[in-house]
């Protein structure tokens, strides 16, 4: 028992600032006695949770009633602890490997030599058989891949778990006792290389981590994602005030789908959202960035489920003019007179390039354009107002042309008596933008880098202001709603994209990078929504999606698209075909890259060796 369990020990972080090796809990098997925190047992969880998250070397697993155990050694680069141990007996084995150069040196495990961290690693699957151990093993592993939000309750989970391993070792009488024998020298019997070359401790099923010495195995079925947000704890949970929205608009606020993972950076922006309303500066306006199939869209859904506000959305093009976002005006007959003859002619030019519109005024009227604000901002300034002003901004001519094309498009919309008595009416065409920041709601702006002209949404910064306003064709002032919530979400990896403008950036209050989810979380995601059940194959096939990307961003392949999507594609198509390799074929490798050579590369690098292609049946 000592030369398991040396207490003397120096504790591994996070626990080595602790003064006190004491945890004031008990396991159910001992006598009541307060914990004592085993740097043993820390380092053979903190290995195992490694495994089970892929950020080490190492495995864990089970032949029969034995299990065995491969452990990154930190005092080489290629050395690995090899434990074999025999629950029936209490039989240990343990070797130390040099997987460079295949020597092998004696194991042993007391105060001046090993810890025997690899050996209570190779004990886990046995002392995981216990519902205290097993239930204080997960509490731990959500602390641990979090990065221990919550020290004194990983503390206190740590604590059971040392109090367990040791209570059920010790005891022999206890109903859950783990049989170990290890004679007072604490030399453990070797593993031979015979023993490996034969395969007689090849596991038969992986518990964590992926085996490269015992066997040559693939990765253990991932862990499922431990640290989730309940969605009863998050929808409707941070609106800034009572609010009481109408049936139309309560129909806008999206219902989040059961399958849905809500991700931390959702959760974050909702909380920085609530926690400044009110105040002098509130953030209302977020930039979500990242490659296309990580859940961008669907997190600004869940950004508005969880404010329980409305959602629209905006989608930009190549062609997107400032004025697309604001609306238009029509007149409802084309037989229409203002009672000008000038404005009437206009009019009629308009009607021929298309109708009324902020794009064709500003072309009637000749006024200057983006490329010309941004190329010579001043001399633009001193054009459009007969003032010499050398500091002026790009912004501000905007903010005159606007103007300027606002009260044309009032005058050519004006009616004379004869209209009026006519009947004669018009129609103005108000955007969900312009409808979501008058109202409040929370409004996405779809892929504005894919805009030809970059400073488009710079004519929109009084806007993105908390205090902004903009003049609308009907001649309304339109000053944006304090709730008003405005989500950004831009792939600047796609074909076309182009840099945000920092004026835009700078008016954001959060820039989250969206990567494609964890592994886990991309395990759960693709089985909840295909309803397919082997975690095995699905947890293969995100490591063969995640593997492509690493490999597309090595070789510089950008011309296509993988992730989410393309995942839950190759998914179906798997389900349809009953074959996983010809399915990538036409999902995840064809969207990768239109190139043949690139393809090919793909295929043989990252696919083959995870899904190797049937054999065909000999046809006579």
């Amino acid at each position: 028992m000592n030369n398991l369990f040396c207490y003397s020990r120096p504790l591994p972080a996070p626990f080595d600032t602790l003064k006190n090796k004491k945890v004031g809990v008990s396991s159910k098997y001992g006598d009541g006695t307060q914990a004592t925190l085993s740097g043993t047992v820390i380092k053979a969880v903190h290995a195992v949770c490694q495994c089970m998250n892929g950020t080490s070397e190492g495995a864990v697993g089970v032949i029969d009633h034995r299990s065995v155990a491969e452990y990154k050694s930190s005092m080489g680069a290629d050395a690995y602890h090899l434990v074999v141990y025999d629950s029936n007996s209490g039989a240990i084995m343990a070797s130390v490997y040099d997987k460079n150069t295949e020597v092998f040196e004696t194991y042993t495990m007391n105060n001046s030599g090993r810890d025997g961290a690899a050996v209570m690693m190779a004990l886990m699957p046995v002392l995981m058989n216990d519902d205290e151990f097993k239930e204080h093993f997960d509490q731990y592993y959500d602390q641990f891949i979090s990065g221990f939000t919550d020290l004194p309750k990983a503390t206190e989970s740590m604590g059971y778990l040392c109090d367990n391993a040791y209570r059920r070792i010790k005891d022999p009488g206890c109903s859950a006792h783990v049989k170990v024998n290890v004679d007072k020298s604490g030399n453990l019997m070797r593993v031979s290389q015979a023993q490996l070359d034969s395969g007689a401790f090849t596991p038969t099923s992986v518990v964590a981590g992926e085996f490269t010495i015992f066997a040559k195995t693939g990765p253990a079925t991932i862990k499922k994602a431990s640290i989730i947000v309940e969605h009863s704890d998050f929808v409707g949970k941070y609106e800034f005030h009572a609010r009481k929205l109408n049936p139309q608009e309560q129909m806008l606020v999206p219902k989040l789908p059961e399958w849905y993972i809500i991700p931390q950076e959702v959760v974050d922006i909702c909380k920085h959202a609530q926690a400044t309303t009110g105040k002098s500066m509130q953030m209302r306006n977020f930039l979500l960035r990242g490659p296309a199939g990580t859940g961008k869209t669907m997190g600004a859904k869940a950004i508005a489920a969880g404010l329980h506000l409305p959602y629209m959305k905006y989608t930009c093009s190549a062609g997107t003019e400032i004025f697309d976002f604001i609306g238009m005006i029509f007149p409802d007959s084309d037989s229409a007179s203002t009672g000008d003859a000038q404005l009437d002619q206009e009019r009629e030019i308009l009607k021929s390039m298309g109708g009324i519109n902020y794009a064709n005024v500003s072309k009637l009227m000749d006024l200057p354009d983006l490329d010309d604000m941004d190329y010579d901002p001043a001399g633009v300034y001193l054009a459009l107002t007969g003032i010499e002003k050398s500091d002026a901004t790009s912004q501000e001519c905007m903010s005159i042309v606007l103007d300027k094309v606002t009260e044309k498009v009032r005058a050519l919309s004006k009616r004379d008596e004869a209209s009026q008595s006519s009947g004669q009416t018009y129609t103005y065409v108000e955007t969900d933008f312009i409808k979501a920041l008058k109202n409040g709601y929370v409004i996405e702006i779809q892929e504005p880098s894919t805009i030809v002209q970059p400073g488009v949404l710079v004519g929109l910064n009084s806007l993105l202001e908390q205090s902004g306003s903009i003049t609308l064709p009907t001649g309304e002032v339109i000053e944006r709603h304090p709730d008003a919530v405005v989500v950004v979400t831009t792939n600047i990896s796609y074909e076309g994209c182009r840099g945000m403008n920092q004026s835009v950036l700078d008016r954001m209050s959060l820039v989250r990078d969206v990567e494609l989810p964890t592994p886990e979380v991309m395990v759960q995601r693709a089985m909840s929504v295909t309803g397919e059940t082997d975690e095995y194959q699905v947890s293969q096939m995100v490591q063969v999606v995640n593997d492509m990307a690493e490999y597309c961003r090595k070789n510089s392949i950008t011309d296509g698209s993988y992730g989410m999507r393309s995942l839950i594609d190759w998914i179906v198509s798997t389900q349809i075909t009953g074959d996983p390799y010809q399915s990538a074929l036409y999902t995840i490798i064809s969207k990768a890259t239109a190139d043949e050579l690139d393809r090919e590369s793909l295929i043989s690098t990252v696919l083959e060796p995870i899904f190797a292609p049937k054999r065909r049946k000999a046809t006579a």
